[in-house]
C-alpha cells in the first residue's frame, strides 16, 4: 500500500487530512484513497478547528435549531453549536440553545429517532453534520429522516466532499474531492481496479480503516 501523505487547510493548521491511495471498499462504493478523518472528529483541538471552519458558512444568515451528526461527528456538532450560538445565529428553540443529537438506525437501515428526541427535530431548524458526503446515500437516508420527522433542512456540512451538492442540498465542506489529486470512486460492481484483478488494500467503515 503507497505511503500516507497530508493535506492541510488553508484556512487552519490544525486541520489537516491524512491521505493514503489504495484500493478501498467501503458500503456503498470502492475508493482509490482512504481519508483518515479520526482525529479530526476525536481530538478535541482539531474538532474544534473544523466546528469553526464549518460555522462561517451560518453566522448571520440561518436559523439553527438543532445538528444531527452523523459518521461520528458528535464532538464537532458540539463545538458547531457553540460556535452558532456565540457567533449569536438564532434559534427558536424555548431554551435558546442549539440541541445536538445522532440518530439511530434500525434493523432495515433506516434512520429513525426515539420518542424523546422527537421533539427536537419536529418542526426545527435543522444542520446536517457528515464526516463525508461522497455518494449520497448516507445524505439521502438523513434527507428522508428528517423530512419523516418534519424537520426544516437549513444546511449540509462535511469535513470533506466529492460532490458541490446532493439532492438539492449545496454541501459545504472544508476539504473538497479536488483538493486530493487523482480522488475518484466507483461503484462497486464496476471499479477499475477489481476488473483488473487488484485486491482490495483495506475495507474503510465509519470507526475507520481495517487493512486486509
Amino acid at each position: 500500500m503507497p505511503n500516507t501523505y497530508r493535506i492541510n487547510s488553508p484556512y487552519n493548521n490544525l486541520i489537516k487530512l491524512n491521505v493514503t491511495p489504495g484500493h478501498f471498499a467501503t458500503t456503498q462504493s470502492h475508493i482509490n484513497a482512504f481519508i483518515d478523518l479520526t482525529t479530526l472528529k476525536a481530538r478535541s483541538s482539531e474538532a474544534k478547528a473544523v466546528a469553526k471552519s464549518i460555522s462561517s458558512e451560518y453566522m448571520a444568515t440561518t436559523v439553527v435549531d438543532v445538528i444531527i451528526c452523523m459518521d461520528g461527528t458528535d464532538v464537532i456538532g458540539a463545538y458547531l453549536a457553540d460556535e452558532l450560538t456565540n457567533s449569536g445565529v438564532m434559534c427558536m428553540n424555548a431554551h435558546g440553545s442549539i440541541y445536538v443529537i445522532t440518530p439511530e438506525q434500525n434493523a432495515m437501515g433506516q434512520l429513525t429517532f426515539t420518542d424523546n428526541v422527537v421533539p427536537m427535530v419536529k418542526g426545527k431548524h435543522v444542520l446536517l453534520l457528515l464526516a463525508t458526503a461522497s455518494t449520497g446515500h448516507t445524505v439521502e437516508k438523513a434527507i428522508e429522516c428528517i423530512t419523516y420527522y418534519s424537520g426544516t433542512i437549513e444546511g449540509i456540512s462535511s469535513i470533506f466532499t466529492a460532490t458541490d451538492e446532493i439532492y438539492g442540498y449545496p454541501i459545504h465542506s472544508v476539504f473538497h474531492k479536488k483538493d486530493i489529486e487523482g480522488y475518484d470512486s466507483f461503484p462497486s460492481n464496476d471499479c477499475p481496479f477489481c476488473k483488473s484483478g487488484a485486491k482490495l488494500d483495506g475495507i474503510i467503515s465509519v470507526g475507520g480503516l481495517k487493512a486486509l
